[in-house]
């Protein structure tokens, strides 16, 4: 096969493989915004921090969806900015819980534990299905690597919120809830480091080329 040849089936490829890309991304990001919701309203209803950590999570990767998806395709300088952003919201929304987490302590809240357990499932089986899509796509730029890591943290996030559904009903206290949502928004910040680090590196790059 000529060299030309190889090239066009090289890009024929990587075009397939940027249009499968999208498609999933548009499902993330739909599916993400209607568990923002869900996890939102179950978290006021059952007074719980970790549900309202991991919504604001999921507020987090549906913008970080959203910008992929804008800037897809665009230059490395581009998406290395864009993901440099997603990093910094990332990190904005682990500060956020973390200041949440106050209240709670002090007004010694006792969340729903069944709310916790089913509404964390729903988040998990969520989270899981969109990590099993990206998981040929964890690899590239800063970009790919901010929505794999968003992925792999919030099904990470799920579990241990339906575990410390299962702390609060045995314990009768609001502990695991706070332990669990500090523990979030603790992975959220460890994932926005990744994420900014990386991104500075490819604008470096990207500037001395």
């Amino acid at each position: 096969m000529s060299a030309t040849c190889t090239s066009c089936a090289s890009e024929h490829e990587n075009a397939a493989q940027d249009k499968t890309y999208r498609k999933i991304l548009w499902f993330a990001l739909m599916t993400n915004g209607a568990m923002f919701v869900v996890e939102l309203v179950a978290g006021a209803l059952g007074q719980s921090l970790s549900l309202t950590a991991d919504a604001m999570d999921f507020f987090s990767d549906a913008s970080n969806y959203a910008i992929t998806l804008i800037v897809l395709g665009m230059s490395l300088s581009v998406r290395a900015k864009a993901a440099l952003f997603k990093g910094v919201c990332m990190g904005l929304v682990g500060l956020y819980v973390f200041y949440s987490s106050v209240s709670h302590i002090v007004e010694g809240t006792i969340p729903r534990a069944e709310v916790m357990g089913i509404i964390g499932f729903m988040a998990l089986v969520t989270n899981v299905v969109v990590a099993l899509l990206l998981f040929n796509f964890r690899k590239g730029d800063a970009n790919h690597q901010s929505i794999w890591i968003c992925s792999r943290n919030d099904a990470i996030a799920n579990i241990a919120v339906m575990m410390a559904g299962a702390g609060v009903w045995s314990s009768q206290t609001g502990w695991p809830d706070i332990l669990v949502g500090l523990g979030i928004a603790g992975l959220g910040l460890w994932g926005a480091t990744q994420i900014v680090r990386k991104s500075l590196s490819e604008m470096k790059v990207s500037g001395q080329s």
